[in-house]
């Protein structure tokens, strides 16, 4: 009763109010899919006052050019010198750099500053299948805060593989008995594996804030995916606890089921020593290798690393000098605050 109370509660947030009032401002063709997520919209430990942070949103469209040219006409303060050069080039600049994401950030809009991100539809399903970069896959696993969704039928099989995904390599990376609490942790953790950020400039306890206020969300978002492993994970109800095989089968399985990209990284480390190898030989030797666990925190932390510092560089042109200086003065206050409650 809970969770459905909660996530109705978050529902009615989606149509109305501020989130609507914001959403008029922007194209609205070719627009597939917009969500807004962070600690703007989802309570997280040590943010008392939601309305006080900044509303980050993502706008997946299908002709990226010419959402620009639309929303640069309509709104062209929102952009750094970079709008100059004309929306073809800002197109370009989105899709060839980084993690395939245009940001513009500190933008004051109703009331409020927010950020916002634009991605092609076509980048975001690739990167929710294969996790080529794990940007906004990996923001995907949390709950997010849906504004508009078209009936477009791959984008919404490849929202469930996501999770599908992380929930897979979650499970190789927990031991046998386990609670819902650090299943949610260790899926929030995955994207943030390897990213520089989590070292300047973060929460030192970001994960932590995330999972603990948002139990129900969680559990509405992955309920349904977790339903579809009955015969690799069982919930022990009177110890209020999941309970999995660790066998090298169950391994093995899990293993069969990650994203492209993840395999490809440990199928290239693994043949690092000049033996050809394939990937179905690989992975079965890794359901039984004690080294397993590392080899995918490794891929991983791969992953994350290079699309994590590409982003945040080309952050710096997006946004404006100025801007990058101000969200990072705002990130870094966070980053000594957290540890300062730390101590």
């Amino acid at each position: 009763m809970e969770t459905a109370h909660t996530l109705f509660s978050v529902h009615r947030l989606a149509t109305s109010g501020i989130f609507k009032q914001i959403m008029r401002h922007f194209p609205q063709k070719n627009k597939t899919f917009a969500f807004a997520y962070g600690s703007g919209v989802f309570q997280q430990q040590g943010h008392n006052d939601k309305s006080a942070n900044m509303l980050d949103f993502i706008f997946a469209v299908d002709d990226p050019q010419e959402w620009h040219k639309q929303n640069m006409a309509r709104n062209p303060k929102h952009y750094s010198f970079l709008r100059y050069l004309g929306s073809h080039n800002v197109a370009n600049i989105q899709q060839c750099y980084g993690a395939g994401v245009y940001f513009n950030t500190l933008v004051p809009c109703e009331g409020r500053l927010i950020k916002y991100g634009v991605i092609s539809t076509d980048a975001l399903i690739n990167d929710l299948l294969d996790w080529d970069t794990l940007y906004l896959s990996g923001r995907l696993h949390k709950p997010v805060l849906t504004l508009h969704r078209s009936s477009h039928s791959q984008l919404g099989s490849a929202l469930i593989s996501n999770l599908q995904s992380a929930l897979h390599l979650s499970l190789l990376l927990l031991p046998d008995t386990f609670s819902e609490e650090e299943l949610y942790t260790t899926i929030t953790g995955l994207s943030y594996a390897g990213d520089f950020r989590m070292t300047v400039g973060e929460d030192k306890n970001k994960v932590r804030n995330i999972v603990k206020p948002n139990m129900p969300h969680f559990k509405g978002l992955y309920t349904p995916v977790i339903q579809q492993l009955t015969d690799h994970l069982h919930w022990n109800e009177s110890r209020a606890l999941f309970q999995q095989s660790v066998s090298a089968e169950s391994r093995c399985y899990h293993l069969n089921l990650l994203p492209k990209m993840l395999v490809y990284g440990l199928v290239n480390k693994r043949n690092a020593d000049g033996r050809n190898r394939d990937a179905e030989d690989i992975l079965r030797g890794l359901a039984s290798d004690s080294d397993c666990e590392d080899e995918l925190k490794g891929a991983l932390e791969d992953i994350v690393k290079e699309s994590s510092w590409t982003q945040s560089v080309k952050g710096i042109f997006t946004a404006g000098f100025m801007k990058s200086v101000q969200y990072s003065a705002s990130k870094l206050k966070k980053m000594w605050k957290s540890k300062k409650t730390d101590k």
